[in-house]
């Protein structure tokens, strides 16, 4: 994925440079750049301290036990996304954490969670190399995941100097809130394809069984 996304930058400013000199727009083409990178830096510096402040209540939010609350409140919806994980299985801890810390923003939290809900779930998987419908199914919703507090879209706004940067916060859970419907939903109907269906696991001979137990 990196390498594909360095080829399409690299095209990008290949075509920027070829159109520019055959129109004679060279120089246009060089301020536009210098101007990018001097908003891009000034953009970096401005979301410093909306960032730290923002990293600053979502942290003071997850030691209060929001995180662990709102896991709770979501465990009954994960039961039925994730019909084959048992509930007292230390993936469905780990799918919680990480789904909550996503919706308060702590992306920094919720990354080691979903690694850890991802090595959990494999425990489960009995085809080994290929994702399950549960590991399928808890990547959609970490990729689509409602975002209830969008601190980056907020700090850029405000760096932008927005007259109002957190009118963004409805829109954001609104679009959010559907992709995640649509992610979930997407993934529960594409498991049933035979395209996409898991192979049923073969169970051991008679042989094997009676070496196993011998």
């Amino acid at each position: 994925m990196n390498v594909m996304l360095n080829w399409i930058w690299l095209a990008l400013v290949v075509v920027a440079v070829v159109v520019g000199a055959a129109n004679g727009r060279m120089e246009a083409v060089t301020k536009a750049a210098f101007d990018g990178a001097r908003t891009s830096v000034d953009i970096a510096l401005g979301l410093i301290g909306v960032m730290a402040l923002w990293l600053g209540v979502m942290k003071i939010a997850e030691r209060a036990g929001l995180v662990e609350l709102l896991a709770r409140a979501i465990r009954p919806l994960a039961r039925r996304l994730f019909p084959g994980v048992p509930p007292d299985h230390p993936a469905l801890g780990a799918i919680l954490m990480n789904l909550a810390a996503n919706w308060l923003g702590l992306g920094n939290a919720a990354t080691p969670l979903g690694l850890k809900a991802m090595a959990e779930l494999d425990t489960l998987n009995p085809h080994k190399g290929t994702a399950s419908n549960a590991m399928v199914t808890f990547l959609a919703l970490n990729t689509s995941c409602i975002t209830l507090v969008p601190a980056t879209i907020i700090g850029v706004r405000v760096s932008l100097g927005s007259a109002a940067p957190t009118d963004i916060v409805a829109p954001t859970i609104l679009a959010s809130a559907c992709a995640t419907v649509v992610a979930a939903t997407a993934a529960r109907l594409l498991e049933r394809l035979p395209a996409f269906r898991l192979p049923a696991q073969a169970a051991p001979d008679p042989p094997a069984l009676a070496a196993e137990a011998s």
